[in-house]
């Protein structure tokens, strides 16, 4: 018997086991054969220069002009896969791009490139976080304090439509971080709060609205990963850390990034910032396969692009040169570099390690394959400059800016009103005092002009922050006489600096009321217990320097709720509910 069995078992061996029935690959899309033909046309220096993003600014320098030539370069000789526009600053201002020439310099770009090149924009507020004559929207913490997920949808929207009118396929928004850390320098009211379930719904509802117009493709970012919001140190400036425990960024820093990803998000960028819960080596998680590859590609199923911050800055750059930085930015997982100080040595830096075999060309192709297929999927190879004669009809609409304007009047939020200071009962002697910062800073005119109108009698004054305390006293005078004293400020950072406190401090001392009023950071409202009336407008945008003019007369309602807790001062979901007054005439005395 068991010569039997063992002849028919070595029957079947001499026939061969049973061959698995190979599955049929998957069918290409139309966008997807497209990309591909696209890849096989480059050699590997340009699928590795389809990586690199170089930065711009907006406007049309010379063609003799040595920028001209080097943004020529990087299209012409390197073959880049596209531009960030971002601004111009000059004598220590930030300086908007002009529309049209922004859409100029583009087309002159574009022509100039064999690939189409994909061209990004830092549009957390709408196109005019970079470009004049478009929509003003608030920062996305009025979004909060307005609970108003809606009109974040309606931003997405709105920024998309913008944006390929002037040219821009690839937003870099929503800002995906829970700001739940006080001390944070650089995120603050660029969040929406520090609920993370509101976040993820504020970040869901901007990717559906920028996806929502079939007209106006675009792809969008969440940023950045895997959670900036509990950080005190700029990662302009420095690395950053995050020590939240691997469960608890579970349940807040990485909610909004998962939401993103179940709404489709075209892509996420990282952090300069090291989170030892994941990534024990002191790296930023940029350059860090812990961080991209296993926890955002593995274990999030992440399969969009990724890219990296801009590869400048100095959380990244004080640690790597910029083409060792490249080199291990795309061994990590990140599939676009952003903004690297040397395109050009971050080119030959990637193509030697290829060379090497520390990199494989696959892991070039994967990375390019996505670049090209995102290309392909805005509509870049059948169409990719700018209807110049177009590009007015796209921007600044009434309608619009009445949204805008919607969203920053039902952000302002009272936390604090002793003696009923607001409304004001008699603007006309009362004192606005208005902390811009430096001299030349266009913050607070539109708030002053506006407060003029109202109350024409009214004294108003300008300080610059740098000023010592002499200085400040002599600027601003005797205000005995004020009947109430607004002092506003446009900081984001959580502290006023130099000699600001101290004077604050001293004009809440006397028998003058004072309402200090925060249009940057709220968390620094806590820092000055003897000021008489707290209000949050959580943006430094013009809309909100109208909305606060509008209620300091008591023309609109105070409506929103805070979006962040101040620590020993307010809660989260604190905000005194304040009715607009009676009367309809704008100017009251």
């Amino acid at each position: 018997m068991r010569t039997i069995v063992a002849f028919a078992l070595f029957g079947l061996l001499a026939q061969g086991a049973p061959k698995p029935v190979a599955k049929p690959a998957p069918k290409l899309t139309a966008e997807q054969r497209t990309a591909q033909s696209m890849l096989r046309s480059l050699n590997l220096h340009d699928r590795i220069a389809q990586l690199v993003i170089g930065v711009c600014y907006g406007d049309v320098p010379g063609v003799g002009s040595k920028e001209y030539i080097r943004f020529r370069h990087w299209v012409k000789d390197l073959h880049i896969g596209g531009f960030i526009m971002n601004n111009r600053v000059q004598y220590g201002l930030v300086r908007n791009a002009e529309p049209h020439a922004m859409a100029l310099f583009f087309n002159q770009m574009q022509k100039s490139s064999k690939t189409p090149l994909l061209i990004a924009g830092d549009f957390e507020r709408g196109s005019s976080m970079r470009v004049s004559d478009t929509i003003r929207f608030p920062f996305n913490m009025a979004f909060g304090a307005a609970r108003d997920v809606e009109a974040s949808r309606h931003q997405g929207l709105a920024t998309a439509r913008e944006a390929r009118a002037l040219g821009v396929q690839w937003i870099f928004a929503p800002v995906a971080d829970v700001n739940n850390n006080p001390q944070n320098p650089v995120i603050n009211i660029r969040s929406y709060g520090e609920n993370p379930e509101e976040v993820s719904q504020h970040v869901a509802a901007y990717i559906d609205g920028a996806h929502s117009d079939p007209k106006n493709v675009v792809l969008v970012s969440a940023k950045h990963f895997p959670g900036h919001g509990d950080t005190s140190i700029d990662s302009h400036l420095d690395l950053a850390r995050v020590d939240a425990s691997r469960e608890r960024m579970s349940e807040v820093e990485l909610k909004p990034f998962q939401a993103a990803i179940e709404h489709r998000v075209d892509s996420i960028m990282t952090a300069h910032l090291t989170v030892p819960a994941i990534e024990p080596e002191n790296i930023p998680a940029t350059v860090s396969r812990r961080v991209l590859t296993g926890l955002l590609r593995e274990e999030l199923g992440f399969k969009g692009l990724v890219v990296t911050d801009a590869m400048d800055m100095a959380g990244l750059a004080k640690q790597f040169a910029s083409g060792e930085a490249s080199v291990r930015a795309i061994e990590a997982g990140a599939d676009v570099l952003l903004m690297p100080p040397d395109p050009d040595a971050a080119i030959r830096a990637v193509m030697a390690a290829v060379a090497s075999g520390r990199i494989t060309r696959r892991r070039i192709d994967e990375s390019a394959l996505r670049v090209l297929e995102a290309k392909v999927r805005v509509g870049l190879p059948k169409k990719k400059l700018v209807d110049l004669d177009a590009v007015s009809d796209a921007l600044d609409s009434d309608d619009e800016a009445e949204r805008s304007q919607s969203v920053a009047d039902r952000a302002l939020t009272l936390v604090r009103n002793n003696g009923a200071v607001l409304p004001l009962a008699a603007p006309n002697q009362a004192c606005l005092v208005v902390s811009a910062g430096i001299r030349l800073s266009s913050f607070g005119q539109r708030l002053a002009e506006e407060f003029r109108r109202r109350a024409p009698q009214a004294r108003i004054v300008f300080i610059d922050n740098s000023l010592p305390m002499a200085a400040l006293d002599a600027v601003t005078g005797d205000v005995s006489a004020c009947s109430a004293l607004v002092f506003a400020t446009f900081t984001t950072s959580p502290m006023l600096a130099g000699d600001l406190p101290a004077y604050l401090e001293k004009l809440s001392a006397s028998s003058t009321p004072v309402a200090l009023v925060s249009f940057g950071s709220p968390y620094l409202l806590s820092g000055f217990p003897k000021v008489a009336a707290y209000l949050a407008a959580f943006s430094t945008a013009t809309p909100s320097e109208v909305s606060v003019a509008k209620a300091l007369l008591g023309e609109i309602p105070i409506t929103g709720h805070m979006p962040v807790t101040i620590p020993d001062f307010a809660q989260y979901g604190d905000g005194i509910q304040l009715p607009a007054k009676t009367q309809s005439s704008p100017s009251a005395n």
